[in-house]
């Protein structure tokens, strides 16, 4: 979808004229106002066009919350076959070489991207022990309720090796900021720390490379790409820009062009404002039109960090700086879930996709 005519400097966005800026008319009733960021699509038919419409109808402060029929049940897939039937193999990874076995069978997990690269390849049934999130759920719900219930062993930064000795695992999977306490882990099982300086997709690579599945894990990217390109293609996602941010306690976070957010929506197809396109950056006021300018778009997407994020969110989005935006007066603002949209990992990948399939040419209902 085109941005609207104004005198902002977003005209500058794109050119088409598309109908769908008339349509906006269709009123649903809303419902209460929830912490909880997910998908609710409502439809009204009344014509060809407003037919095709998503109106969201739970809001937090007048943005639609994105997902709330999210369906979790097969987030995880089937198992995925290892590389060998058997033995050990060399690993070379963040933190050092480390000999793992072919097909583990007892895996400890200490990072979200790590879960998620486990959940993608089939194999969270074996995760002994996992390191928990801070949050109303030990783990990230988009990951399912099999892997919420797994056992924790700490939390994500500080796991307790004790916890971690007593299940006896026969693989540790962490992220590269878990290595000042990577001779103590390698004392209790072969562990593999990856980095994420090379983007999403490197990272799972090298979890599935640790887990024998690099076979897998490449099947499993390119079918994501492939439904990258399917969804941005249903969504006719080339014809809109999407403005993309995070409130934290003080701040909003413009997602720029390294952030997990973006990568994905350009996966898709999915157009970016000007100011995005660089890396992530900062904004503490929307006092000015240039000010505001950075994080217009035809329509917002915007995340919360946490109860502080969200209390700090809502005080900017009720201001009247925030109301004089383009896509809040096209009632086009969409809060998403932040496990997902500021996560790594296929997993998170996939649910964006389906975020942003059934929001991008979205409206938010009264």
């Amino acid at each position: 979808m085109p941005v609207r005519e104004s005198a902002s400097t977003r005209n500058t966005f794109a050119s088409t004229f598309s109908p769908l800026r008339h349509l906006r008319s269709v009123v649903l009733v809303s419902a209460a106002t929830m912490l909880t960021v997910g998908l609710v699509a409502g439809c009204s038919k009344t014509d060809d066009n407003s037919a095709n419409i998503v109106r969201t109808t739970t809001n937090i402060a007048g943005a639609g919350v994105v997902g709330l029929e999210r369906d979790t049940a097969k987030a995880c897939p089937l198992p995925s076959s290892p590389d060998s039937a058997s033995g050990t193999k060399t690993v070379n990874h963040a933190a050092g070489t480390s000999e793992v076995p072919a097909d583990a069978k007892r895996i400890v997990v200490l990072s979200t991207p790590a879960l998620d690269a486990v959940c993608a390849l089939g194999l969270w049934e074996r995760v002994v022990g996992a390191a928990t999130v801070t949050g109303a759920t030990a783990q990230p719900a988009y990951l399912g309720t099999g892997i919420a219930a797994i056992p924790g062993i700490g939390p994500v930064g500080d796991p307790d090796p004790a916890k971690i000795a007593a299940l006896k695992p026969d693989l540790i999977l962490g992220a590269a900021a878990d290595g000042n306490r990577y001779d103590a882990l390698q004392a209790i099982a072969p562990t593999v720390l990856v980095g994420d300086e090379n983007g999403w997709q490197a990272t799972f690579s090298g979890f599935a490379e640790a887990m024998d599945r690099k076979t897998a894990g490449a099947r499993a990217l390119d079918d994501y790409r492939t439904a990258a390109h399917d969804a941005g293609v249903a969504a006719n996602s080339s014809f809109t820009q999407a403005s993309v941010i995070r409130f934290d306690p003080k701040s909003i976070q413009v997602q720029g062009g390294n952030s997990f957010a973006a990568q994905v929506l350009g996966d898709a197809g999915v157009q970016r404002p000007q100011p995005q396109r660089a890396d992530s950056f900062e904004v503490t006021s929307l006092s000015t039109e240039t000010d505001r300018d950075k994080i217009e778009g035809d329509l917002i997407f915007l995340m919360f960090d946490g109860p502080d994020g969200l209390k700090y969110g809502k005080s900017i989005m009720q201001g009247d700086d925030w109301k004089k935006l383009g896509a809040v007066m096209d009632r086009r603002e969409f809060a998403v879930e932040d496990a997902i949209w500021h996560g790594s990992g296929i997993t998170a990948a996939r649910a964006l996709l389906d975020d942003m399939r059934a929001n991008l040419n979205g409206f938010v209902g009264d």
